[in-house]
């Protein structure tokens, strides 16, 4: 585990119980006691097979709070409140200490510097009061010699590959800071011009999207759901090992999807509420295997890891007082935990 901030110590909130997923293959952890989180599995001499433990995180905005050890950080974007160079060094800081080997970062459409086309033209009406940003001196915090020391990967709409393990199998991951236009933020496209950008999207391991595939949480208080579109008509084609995401706050879940050729390897529909997922909760101590799961099956383990907490869930008991705020990476809204079998 990474230090824990006092600022947002959990050790006093009511954790509930245990949210854990499970197919022969994935085996994701998304409400845990963090002092209690299984090891991933090891390697056995019947399968020969190794397992790799993603954590996986998103809209962070320039907090730090604790996050359970494993190979491989991915981080979905939001970054930063606003892109400054103070939030970008704050969260790179945090990153750098972090004891993952590989971490994985995209930006999101808070991280406005980093959209370098679209800032130089809309800066002065983010950052007139703290004056131009020095996006220069951030991508070195993202890209140079600290951050490669560190294990820090920075991907725009970049592929990449990597190993955990000198005999072990290579991962391949996409990642795009891209979502539908909101409020004229960074990485923002047109609903009419998302297929176009959709369709650059390589068949990989891993991808990693700032915003959610549409009816995949990304259900907003109101009920809307402001998924792409176009994400979600590519996906049966795509159908990485594992999608993450994150920008809808309250959307934060996980669901492990097996494709179905009958069914034309159509997407699911879900949302963190759905009862297909409530259906599934479980204590770790009984670890449920994914209905109907065949090893022979590819799955995708489907993500929101944001961990700003908001919406209906953003509330639980603490000790002496009820229905209070839960800080950052708090219960509800936790880094997510994925072991996939290599």
């Amino acid at each position: 585990m990474a230090p824990v901030n006092q600022e947002t110590a959990i050790e006093a909130l009511d954790y509930g119980s245990s949210v854990t997923f499970k197919s022969p293959t994935e085996i994701v952890y998304l409400d845990y006691f963090p002092s209690q989180l299984r090891a991933k599995p090891p390697r056995t001499a019947e399968e020969k097979a190794d397992w790799t433990r993603f954590v996986c995180i998103s809209d962070t905005h320039a907090r730090t709070f604790d996050v359970p050890d494993g190979d491989v950080l991915l981080h979905s974007g939001d970054l930063t409140n606003l892109g400054t160079e103070a939030d970008f060094q704050k969260t790179a800081e945090w990153l750098y200490c972090l004891p993952h080997k590989t971490k994985i970062i995209i930006a999101g459409n808070h991280d406005l510097t980093l959209h370098a086309d679209w800032y130089e033209r809309e800066w002065p009406k983010w950052h007139r009061r703290q004056q131009k940003q020095n996006r220069d001196k951030i991508m070195d915090m993202l890209k140079g010699k600290k951050a490669r020391d560190a294990g820090l990967v920075y991907l725009e709409d970049e592929y990449y590959e990597f190993k955990i393990r000198d005999s072990g199998r290579v991962w391949s991951v996409y990642g795009s800071p891209w979502s539908p236009w909101f409020h004229n933020g960074a990485f923002n496209y047109e609903r009419e011009h998302a297929k176009e950008l959709v369709a650059k999207f390589p068949k990989t391991d891993i991808l990693l999207t700032h915003g959610p595939v549409h009816q995949i949480f990304d259900q907003v208080i109101g009920g809307e759901q402001v998924g792409c579109e176009a994400l979600r008509a590519r996906m049966p084609e795509l159908r990485p090992r594992l999608h993450l995401a994150g920008h809808i706050h309250e959307a934060h879940g996980a669901y492990i999807h097996t494709w179905d050729p009958e069914n034309n390897y159509e997407a699911p529909t879900i949302q963190n509420d759905d009862p297909r997922v409530l259906s599934d909760l479980t204590t770790s101590d009984n670890l449920p295997d994914v209905k109907h799961s065949n090893p022979e099956r590819e799955r995708t383990v489907f993500i929101n890891a944001a961990n700003w907490p908001m919406g209906n869930r953003a509330k639980r008991n603490i000790t002496g007082t009820l229905n209070r705020k839960i800080p950052f990476g708090g219960p509800g809204f936790q880094a997510v935990v994925v072991d996939l079998k290599d």
